[in-house]
């Protein structure tokens, strides 16, 4: 919020300067000059076509799982990006909703009660729930606030995982309610307006409709007064107390809607998935909703949308060694061509990097020949490139580990290091790079997942710290 007396289009000038220059800045010039209504069309339209374009349900349920990421970023954006509450318990509003949907649509507690009045069930509860949750953050913030939501989803978890022996009043037989680590089995699937959704595609166009909606409802709240005031509270909740604005009451809207969102997408995910268990909502998960948020830009709806796209898709595609190679070299150059200028420095240092790569697989591979009897872990088109290029050795995982090691040492001095010394370091950096990934990360995709995950956000946060689409912070002196 702009302080008292200060246009805040007019601090913003600089902002739209650097972005209205260059191709992309045209581009997102033109974009701006759409209607917000016609923008949601035209991106309903792009996604809709997806399961046109292939007849792999693995790409399909790939696309669920970024609509249903993207409805979380959306509901946790409305807590953490507009009301600037840090809530690290969100993930359990979404399991709680998946829960509560498969307790109500399955043969666990032997009720089986209709889509829309479980899921309508299932939104309330989760408002009622994120209500009671938001009580304390009337007197706490900040990390006193992060500590209390982190309790309440790892209590969550444990709750859901042990409630299988639960022994109720009045009754000797203990019942099972949540089915343990095993989960619960057999979840309905969706019926609405006659419709029945069985298929991963259904789900699709289903999940593309709700999060369509959702965009269209949170639109109207962000440009509300009380967006406004969510706004206020982020940026000083004593100045917009003092302008009378009711900020407890705020604080409790904003995580009951942001809970609400969790538990209708987790209803979904769970009648897709035809059941829920306790690993499905837990930390790591809720690790990726953040990245989708601070990737794209905390506050902002366009950049939930493509924060969840490129977390959502990146982090599948990081599964397949083919594809991953692909993403992995692609950022390697797609960062080089970002950071070193002008054109000239750029092909001396690719230049540089396969002149070493040659060389040392020459000498090193001549004098040893054991540096060179493995092969490239995915078979992909430049995999015979890299078989001549590299130090592939048979057995890789401990100098691999070496390797990691040094490459991290290495990173940490460039970061220091003066601008001559760091231009002529990136050529050892890349090859160190490219060897760690061909003999190490590529050998435990799980954790190289998260690893190639943190390096993005660490990149995107230097070279644009509030986020792909997000505001940049005004300070006027």
């Amino acid at each position: 919020m702009a302080p008292v007396g200060v246009d805040e289009w007019v601090a913003r000038l600089e902002e739209r300067r650097e972005r209205r220059g260059g191709i992309v800045g045209r581009a997102l010039a033109a974009w701006d000059g759409v209607a917000p209504v016609w923008r949601l069309v035209i991106f309903a339209a792009l996604v809709a076509s997806v399961p046109f374009l292939t007849d792999s349900d693995f790409v399909v349920r790939v696309g669920v799982n970024t609509l249903l990421l993207a409805m979380l970023a959306l509901g946790l954006n409305i807590v953490v990006g507009w009301a600037g509450l840090l809530d690290l318990g969100y993930i359990a509003f979404y399991g709680f909703g998946a829960y509560t949907y498969a307790l109500l649509a399955s043969d666990q507690i032997d009720v089986h009660l209709s889509s829309w009045l479980a899921i309508l069930i299932v939104v309330v509860a989760c408002a009622l729930l994120g209500f009671l949750l938001g009580l304390p953050s009337r007197r706490l913030i900040g990390d006193y606030l992060a500590i209390v939501t982190l309790f309440f989803g790892q209590v969550f978890v444990e709750l859901v995982t042990n409630l299988d022996r639960v022994t109720l009043p009045g009754d000797d037989e203990p019942v099972d309610i949540t089915g343990g680590p095993n989960g619960i089995a057999g979840v309905d699937p969706i019926n609405l307006l006659g419709i029945e959704f069985l298929t991963p595609t259904d789900y699709f166009y289903l999940s593309l409709v709700v999060l369509v909606v959702l965009i269209g409802g949170l639109y109207l709240i962000d440009n509300s007064r009380t967006g406004r005031a969510w706004r206020a509270i982020r940026e000083d909740p004593l100045a917009a107390g003092l302008m009378t604005m009711p900020v407890k009451r705020l604080k409790l809207l904003a995580f009951a809607f942001g809970a609400a969102v969790a538990g209708l997408a987790g209803s979904i995910f769970a009648a897709l998935q035809i059941g829920v268990f306790p690993r499905n909502f837990e930390t790591p998960f809720l690790i990726l909703i953040y990245a989708a948020v601070i990737l794209g830009g905390a506050g902002s709806i366009t950049g939930m949308l493509a924060g969840a796209a490129v977390v959502g898709i990146s982090f599948e595609l990081l599964r397949e060694p083919d594809e991953a190679s692909w993403i992995f070299y692609a950022g390697i150059l797609l960062a080089l061509v970002i950071t070193v200028r002008p054109w000239t420095r750029l092909a001396a240092v690719l230049a540089g990097v396969v002149a070493l790569g040659l060389a040392l697989h020459a000498v090193v591979g001549g004098i040893w020949p054991e540096t060179v009897a493995g092969s490239p872990q995915a078979d992909w088109t430049f995999s015979s490139a890299i078989d001549g290029w590299l130090l592939l050795p048979e057995d890789p995982r401990t100098i691999g580990n070496w390797a990691f090691v040094a490459l991290v040492v290495l990173a940490v001095w460039l970061s220091q290091a003066g601008p001559r010394a760091r231009l002529l370091a990136l050529v050892p950096l890349v090859y160190l790079a490219a060897f760690v990934w061909e003999n190490r990360l590529m050998l435990d995709p799980s954790v190289t997942r998260q690893l190639m995950l943190g390096a993005l956000l660490i990149v995107v946060m230097n070279l644009r710290p509030a986020g792909l689409f997000g505001a940049k912070r005004i300070e006027v002196a």
